[in-house]
């Protein structure tokens, strides 16, 4: 993405907690020289169920993003202008998506499973978590400019709240991704499946731009009645199962779009 669209906000915050999971999961895996468990979670602490001590891998989080930062921002780092600006601050919101959900895991030891004596680690969270908060963001993503004297932004229309360090902020309005467009990369949603009965964004309505919907009916074979078997298989059999398939129509011009 080269334009400054909340498309691209999203991108750039999602790339961003992709680096800082993966490589703080590499770390508490062991794979990497450079880092391994958190080493600051040590000893004893204490949380609203009294005391605990700290045990096992503790995610070092603080070491995915740092490297996340390193490395992700080196190249935004380089330009002063409004995209470079943006993106900054979307790699940040990213990073900041992946720390908030860490959680703290805890195992239990004494008689009978009592809890007298804890001990705890803090972990990620699944990576689908960060993904649908940021797809949240996406949504509610907030239309800056860059302020008089190029350090930072402010929303361009008034109505509207200061972003966050957690907000998603894009500066461009998201070209038409209804049609093929070269310049800006659209496929367009020509001949994409849609959903019939969905009032989303994967709906026939809002996925063909009102160009209507073909259907087809197609056959296929797919696993059914299956059965647990011990000790230890699933066993199916093969089914014919008839679907209605909807697929969005293309414009009348379906060429690509090419501006002079």
């Amino acid at each position: 993405f080269i334009s400054g669209s909340r498309e691209s906000a999203f991108v750039h915050a999602i790339s961003s907690a992709g680096v800082v999971f993966a490589i703080t999961r590499a770390c508490s895996q062991g794979e990497l020289k450079s880092c391994s468990c958190d080493p600051k979670k040590k000893g004893s602490a204490k949380d609203s169920k009294g005391h605990f001590d700290w045990g096992g891998c503790s995610d070092n989080i603080d070491y995915g993003v740092k490297f996340a930062r390193a490395f992700v921002d080196a190249k935004e780092r380089k330009g002063k202008d409004a995209r470079a600006l943006m993106n900054l601050h979307n790699n940040r919101a990213g990073r900041k998506a992946v720390k908030r959900f860490l959680k703290q895991e805890c195992k239990c030891h004494g008689v009978s499973g009592s809890c007298t004596l804890r001990t705890c680690w803090l972990a990620m969270a699944d990576f689908r978590k960060t993904g649908d908060y940021l797809w949240k963001k996406y949504n509610g993503a907030i239309q800056v400019v860059m302020n008089q004297d190029g350090t930072g932004f402010t929303v361009a229309n008034k109505k509207f709240k200061k972003p966050t360090k957690n907000d998603l902020v894009y500066f461009e309005s998201s070209p038409d991704y209804c049609i093929r467009d070269r310049d800006v990369g659209s496929l367009g949603t020509a001949g994409r499946v849609c959903n019939q009965t969905s009032r989303g964004m994967d709906s026939c309505e809002v996925m063909c731009c009102g160009r209507g919907y073909d259907t087809s009916r197609v056959s296929r074979m797919t696993k059914c009645e299956c059965k647990f078997h011990w000790c230890c298989a699933v066993r199916c059999q093969d089914c014919l199962e008839v679907v209605d398939i909807h697929t969005c129509k293309a414009p009348k011009s379906a060429g690509w779009i090419s501006r002079t």
